[in-house]
């Protein structure tokens, strides 16, 4: 079973996306900060990593960018999932390394289906 890491501050928004993994068959991890997101990473290395933008201490954008320059971390997708929906933002995600952004609200099947592409 493929693991996701969801990494967002708000419980209300990982509970959605929590649920719309799980009932996609996927196993779901789940960290409020930066920081305990690289904990639980170095520990058990997620299939899929889902990255809110806008996060206490680190930005998802900071955090995108640092693990795809680590050679161990570099090749875990990531899915940045953010309420800052511009042009722009999309832009930077990707400048970033997140090989996929979906603006909050999160369209769920949208949602499922970026994660299992990203996971073949």
């Amino acid at each position: 079973m493929s693991t996701v890491l969801v990494v967002d501050d708000s419980m209300t928004e990982m509970q959605v996306i929590t649920s719309c993994l799980q009932r996609g068959g996927l196993s779901v991890q789940t960290a409020t900060s930066g920081e305990e997101a690289l904990v639980k990473i170095s520990s058990q290395k997620p299939d899929v990593i889902i990255l809110d933008v806008v996060l206490p201490g680190r930005s998802g954008f900071e955090l995108c960018r640092d693990l795809k320059s680590e050679a161990g971390t570099s090749m875990i997708p990531v899915v940045m999932c953010s309420t800052k929906g511009s042009e722009m933002d999309k832009f930077w995600g990707m400048k970033q390394g997140a090989d996929a952004y979906i603006t909050k609200p999160i369209d769920q099947e949208k949602l499922l289906q970026t994660v299992k592409q990203l996971l073949k």
